[in-house]
């Protein structure tokens, strides 16, 4: 089959390449209605394809961006790919989404392979053990933005939940539903800031209210165990929070198999709100995050770099919202 060329089209449309080149470019400033309608009829019957690694090199952009994300399974990461690639495709360009698996030889690797392929810009959900790369990448200038997470001494723009004001915003809730003996359930922190800062901030709120802090945290295929130890020790807490989606599935497995009754015999809030929670009999009180304008910001903020513009690195704290439902009782009633 012959390879379909610029030189073909012009051909068959009557006009100059450079016309079907201003055409392929959207530059029609100066170009009739007719002209226009001619090449694109000429395109739809040669069934031409523009070269884009050629447009690329000439104008030295891919027109292509990298997403790496720690953990894919995170109902949170998939909503945060949706908006990147929502907003990248309305700005004409595509995305490669690579998942790092909580790696950082996977996510090195995956850095080198983008890098590589010279993609215009990153964005990263970060898997601690990278820092030097990042700042390598960071002190050269390159396009690079941190979603979810950051790292310290590394001057990258990043983009996440306040994540202190989410748990405080979860305890002051079931506080004021009259309970005093509310534990905190989560995956070990693994030097994850979003993990640090939340398990951090439960622990300041037990201070806050004088309360005695419970710490439930480990590996996702421990958690059963551990509730079923607490059931087993009668230490089981009246409420818990719970800091994300994973932990959460492992929770309301051990609910099930335990038998335990919610809200009457344990009040559960969680952090996010994934689709299941309104459905969930009883419905979950969460903290929503508002992930898809994170990642739009996120978004944003690299195009802005990428088409010159070179705002300040910084921080970008998002606040979360608190969705009542059926999952919280009031204590005080009980």
């Amino acid at each position: 089959m012959k390879h379909i060329t610029i030189t073909d089209v012009a051909r068959r449309a009557k006009v100059s390449k450079t016309t079907v080149s201003h055409y392929l470019n959207e530059r029609f400033t100066n170009m009739s209605s007719k002209t226009k309608a001619r090449i694109s009829s000429a395109i739809d019957e040669l069934n031409y394809s523009p070269n884009y690694v050629a447009k690329s090199l000439k104008n030295k952009k891919t027109m292509t961006i990298g997403i790496i994300v720690a953990n894919i399974l995170h109902n949170f990461s998939t909503r945060i790919i949706r908006s990147i690639e929502d907003y990248a495709n309305s700005r004409d360009y595509h995305v490669i989404v690579c998942n790092a698996d909580n790696d950082p030889l996977k996510e090195e690797d995956y850095i080198s392979m983008l890098l590589a392929k010279q993609v215009d810009g990153l964005i990263v959900i970060p898997t601690p053990g990278n820092n030097d790369e990042f700042k390598a990448l960071a002190d050269a200038g390159y396009p690079l933005v941190f979603v979810d997470r950051y790292i310290e001494g590394v001057c990258v723009p990043s983009f996440l939940l306040d994540n202190a004001r989410t748990i405080q915003i979860a305890f002051d809730h079931l506080f004021k539903k009259g309970f005093k003996h509310i534990g905190y359930i989560s995956q070990q922190v693994n030097d994850a800031v979003t993990r640090l800062e939340r398990r951090d901030a439960y622990i300041e709120e037990c201070l806050r209210h004088d309360v005695k802090a419970l710490l439930i945290d480990g590996d996702l295929s421990s958690i059963t165990e551990k509730i079923r130890e607490h059931i087993k020790n009668d230490s089981m807490p009246e409420a818990l929070i719970v800091g994300n989606d994973l932990t959460l599935f492992e929770v309301l497995k051990a609910v099930k198999q335990y038998n335990i009754n919610i809200p009457e015999e344990l009040s559960i809030i969680s952090v996010d709100n994934i689709e299941f929670t309104e459905f969930f009999n009883p419905s979950l009180t969460v903290i929503a995050q508002p992930a898809y304008d994170i990642g739009t910001a996120a978004t944003k903020h690299l195009f802005d770099v990428l088409n010159g513009i070179n705002p300040k690195p910084q921080v970008h704290r998002f606040e979360p919202e608190l969705i009542e439902r059926e999952s919280v009782i009031n204590h005080e009633h009980k």
